[in-house]
């Protein structure tokens, strides 16, 4: 693959169509007014490219809503997203601080009531269909909390202030059809391609309806507008594979949450970590996505003078407070009546955030820029968004209707009804089942071209069974070979959990990515559990036979084939348990040592309670719950039911009943002698070959007899469906997506 560990080439116009040269952009792109006339949607693109292909599909037009004839003039229902007096403050830790009276410094960025600190106060302003609004500042001047708080990724009850469409109120469940989110960090499967990664988002978040010749049009139409025509082949990578650059990952990032083509778009910082060519790149298809008919509002650190050309619309921030509010091109008229003029040759918005951060280091702070930001927009002329439509304002459901006919909104463009209550809105665009077979399919691909993930563990299982076989090897039945097979199945079952815990990176590195598709419901959490369980079901199958036919027949143990069979399903129910209980902890354990920290301890204390180190008639009282929650007691227990449940199986024999003493030296006529009183006073007659202790014997000293061996065989599969249970309770409760 030719586009391995390249950077990005702007100079490439097949790659990039839509790079002009880098001399038309010149300071009148400042200037420029608000675009009224947008151009194309992505729906409108695919019905075309759809009409030249008729021969190749029997259906072109991608049915999204009203006839394409029918379709009305983008630019009489644009949208205007408001918000209007933003508050939002969070309790911090108390920490010893001097009384009120003794403090100094910027009163802006005090605690409030000493335990609430304010995030954003009093925020306003308002983005625009077809035009990229950007919230700037220095870390931790609020630019992220005010994206997630338009985003509606902050609670209710913690928010003060409206956010409004067109002037109406939207709920959370509209909210999430009509827009998308693009974090920060680029979550991303490693091993998948491009083209594959931009196809199962497809599969995810475009309706079953759509044709899948349809939703491949759609995903190359977004390849070539995100311009990775070049890269659409080329694996995602990770810090051991290589695969495309930093700007193209981010791309795909943002690829991946507009393939519906939302009608808005919210991203955090989309420019991090990249260089200045690979950001401007990025900006540049923002801005075409926003002149596709999407509003796009986006945090940015400290954009280029390139960068800046491209943006619409600006609000910075300093310490939760608007400093200032307008385009671009007011930056020079907005310092010079402050008093401090930009210099002509100067940077203006790198002039303009040096200056803020100067004025944060001292003695109350931007307060006088709050301040003169607050009048200097009441002398402004009316920014009233009437004028931005052509006669009657419409309705937000009717913009939305229109904006569905367009080709918008294709997750939901079937299925959302015209007067667009809350009810009707569908939550997810595929039916239970479909959601479950791409998550499966995307997760066993990704698998697939990671081998040696399954084969670290596989070797790990093998190699554990020959062990065993070595040291276990053609146990007799003596008392000796007894105590050796009881101790064969202790450690046996409890390595097949410790070897589950290799487990526990595989959810942790896609939980975020698991976050943020479920955060817009590109599926139900219900099917990511579900199909996490039914693809660890082949893994688990070859593991328990590879390490039972490593194990049983060289160990000797009794029972056959019928004996093979059930030692066979209790290793299937051990690692099913196993990896459910180590699948559950990832759900609720972030850190990956302290997820193995607080597993393997768990897993111990399972193996000491599990009555091989002491016998549950031993256990005290108050710690016998622990035996009963033990996941190895059940595996351990009925293991030893199948080897020791034959009633005509004899494992002790007259004399080997001196084996466990101090008289097993002692000469065999001498032991003969002593069998011989022995019976005399016991009143039986016990000779050298007389069964003293047949298998019903052995499972009553090592207390393992409460239950028989099918119930603890159902048991122990029913423990690993209780844990994928109480895994879904933990990502229901662990992935709301919301601050508090």
């Amino acid at each position: 693959m030719s586009s391995l560990g390249r950077g990005d080439d702007m100079s490439s116009a097949s790659d990039l169509p839509f790079l002009g040269p880098r001399s038309t952009m010149d300071l009148q792109e400042f200037s420029r007014k608000p675009r009224h006339n947008v151009s194309v949607t992505l729906g409108e693109l695919l019905k075309r490219v759809g009409d030249s292909t008729e021969e190749h599909y029997n259906n072109n037009s991608l049915e999204l809503g009203n006839h394409y004839s029918n379709i009305a003039s983008p630019s009489s229902f644009p949208f205007i997203l408001s918000f209007h007096n933003l508050s939002y403050s969070v309790k911090v830790k108390s920490k010893m601080s001097l009384p009120k009276f003794l403090r100094r410094g910027n009163k802006d960025n005090e605690l409030l009531d000493d335990n609430m600190k304010m995030l954003l106060n009093d925020i306003s302003g308002e983005a625009r269909e077809g035009e990229i609004m950007a919230v700037l500042g220095a870390s931790g001047s609020g630019k992220s909390t005010l994206i997630d708080a338009l985003a509606d990724r902050i609670s209710r009850e913690s928010l003060k202030g409206t956010v409004t469409l067109n002037g109406e109120v939207l709920e959370s469940k509209l909210l999430k059809v009509i827009s998308a989110y693009v974090m920060q960090d680029d979550l991303l499967f490693p091993m998948l391609t491009v083209e594959e990664t931009l196809m199962f988002s497809a599969e995810f978040r475009l309706p079953r309806t759509l044709s899948k010749s349809k939703k491949k049009a759609r995903v190359q139409e977004l390849i070539d507008q995100l311009g990775l025509t070049t890269a659409a082949k080329t694996v995602i990578g990770d810090e051991g594979h290589r695969g495309v650059s930093g700007g193209e990952r981010r791309r795909v990032s943002i690829g991946i949450d507009i393939i519906h083509d939302p009608i808005v778009l919210f991203l955090d910082e989309p420019t991090s970590g990249l260089d200045s060519t690979s950001a401007y790149m990025v900006v540049k298809v923002l801005q075409r996505i926003a002149q596709s008919g999407s509003i796009v509002i986006m945090s940015i650190h400290q954009p280029s003078y390139r960068i800046l050309s491209l943006l619409d619309r600006l609000i910075i921030l300093s310490r939760g407070n608007t400093v200032f509010t307008s385009s671009p091109s007011s930056l020079q008229q907005f310092f010079s009546e402050f008093g401090n003029p930009i210099p002509e040759n100067e940077n203006r918005i790198e002039f303009a955030l040096d200056f803020i951060r100067e004025l944060e280091g001292i003695p109350n702070g931007t307060k006088n820029l709050v301040e003169f930001n607050k009048t200097w927009q009441r002398k402004k002329p009316s920014n009233s968004s009437s004028f931005f439509y052509n006669g009657t304002k419409p309705s937000l459901k009717e913009a939305i209707s229109a904006s569905v006919s367009r080709g918008k909104l294709v997750s939901g463009a079937t299925n959302i009804d015209p007067s667009l209550s809350s009810s009707n809105v569908p939550k997810f665009a595929n039916p239970f089942w479909v959601d479950m077979v791409v998550i499966a399919k995307r997760s066993m691909l990704n698998s697939m071209r990671m081998p040696e993930l399954f084969g670290m563990r596989f070797g790990a299982v093998v190699v554990t069974g020959v062990i065993l076989a070595t040291i276990f090897w053609k146990l007799d039945n003596s008392p000796k070979g007894v105590q050796e097979r009881v101790g064969f199945f202790a450690f046996a079952m409890s390595t097949t959990f410790y070897t589950c815990a290799e487990a526990i990176p595989v959810f942790l590195q896609e939980r975020y990515i698991f976050m943020r598709e479920t955060a817009y419901n590109a599926y139900r959490r219900s099917s990511y559990v579900v199909s996490h369980a039914i693809i660890s079901i082949p893994s688990i199958l070859v593991l328990s036979i590879a390490f039972a036919i490593t194990t049983y027949w060289s160990v000797g143990l009794a029972g056959g084939v019928s004996g093979f069979l059930y030692f066979l399903l209790f290793m299937v129910a051990s690692f099913w348990a196993g990896s459910s209980f180590v699948t559950f902890l990832s759900g609720v354990i972030y850190n990956v040592m302290m997820a193995y920290t607080v597993v393997v301890a768990i897993l111990a204390y399972f193996v000491l309670f599990s009555g091989y180190f002491i016998s549950r008639d031993r256990i005290p009282p108050y710690w016998i719950w622990f035996h009963y929650m033990s996941l190895v007691k059940y595996p351990y227990q009925g293991v030893l039911q199948n080897e020791f449940d034959d009633p005509l199986e004899c494992f002790v024999k007259g004399i080997q009943i001196f084996d466990g003493s101090p008289l097993r030296a002692v000469p065999e006529q001498l032991k003969i002698k002593l069998l011989h009183n022995m019976s005399k006073t016991l009143g039986m007659n016990i000779t050298s070959s007389t069964c003293l202790t047949t298998g019903a014997d052995i499972l009553k000293q090592t207390g393992v007899n409460d239950l028989n061996k099918w119930s603890c065989f159902w048991i122990t599969i029913a423990l690993g469906f209780f844990f994928r249970i109480l895994f879904y309770f933990a990502l229901v409760i662990g992935s709301k997506n919301k601050r508090r």
